[in-house]
């Protein structure tokens, strides 16, 4: 509870909302790859990051997931908001991505909230806008790049500074919405190129300029 407290919307609540905020949160810890929300289910409360990471994702029919966004600390759920607000159902799937915090506000806690705070007030719209965001970003990455050039954007984005990914090549065909075949042809021809060493689910990234010019090519 202290940890919530310590991110951004909620160091900003007057003292009611610290104590409404008390009454209701529920905390829960999930470890990684562990489910958190599916389709389909009904929305309760609003959903924070307190520590650790989510993935939200969608399932095609054969099977196949695509990364729709991740939620970071200090950040919540846009698609469960939504579904609170206007009592839907949540429209894809949600799992954490390493050891994660989340913090569970119940519904009528964070409509009071929204009402009389304007911390949460800012934090929500911020999220809607954020989201807006992320989406044109991604649906201009799949009409506009190649999966090359989406895989090596990927591997730049998320590997450490060391250059380390752990990632398996089922984890990255899931983010880009492919199969782990292609994957795997892909990232062999990275690493013929010298661009990339791979390790049973780690990466590491050799010749970032050359991966990240990739990108660049028509």
């Amino acid at each position: 509870m202290v940890e919530l407290e310590s991110l951004g919307p909620f160091s900003k609540l007057g003292e009611a909302g610290r104590k409404l905020l008390h009454r209701g949160v529920i905390c829960k810890e999930c470890l990684p790859g562990a489910p958190i929300l599916h389709k389909g289910t009904a929305i309760s409360g609003a959903y924070f990051v307190v520590r650790g990471r989510l993935r939200v994702y969608s399932v095609a029919p054969d099977g196949s997931e695509a990364t729709l966004y991740f939620i970071a600390p200090g950040e919540t759920c846009v698609f469960a908001l939504n579904s609170l607000f206007n009592d839907l159902r949540y429209p894809a799937w949600v799992e954490a991505e390493a050891p994660t915090t989340v913090a569970l506000i119940p519904g009528p806690v964070f409509r009071q909230l929204f009402a009389s705070e304007p911390a949460i007030q800012d934090v929500t719209v911020r999220a809607l806008s954020t989201l807006v965001f992320r989406l044109m970003a991604g649906l201009e990455e799949v009409h506009a790049y190649k999966l090359d050039q989406r895989l090596a954007n990927l591997l730049l984005l998320h590997a450490s500074t060391e250059g380390e990914l752990r990632m398996t090549q089922q984890q990255l065909a899931d983010h880009l919405g492919t199969t782990r075949e292609v994957v795997a042809r892909l990232m062999g021809e990275f690493a013929a190129a010298g661009q990339v060493d791979t390790r049973r689910g780690r990466i590491r990234i050799l010749d970032a300029a050359s991966l990240a010019a990739r990108i660049g090519k028509r």
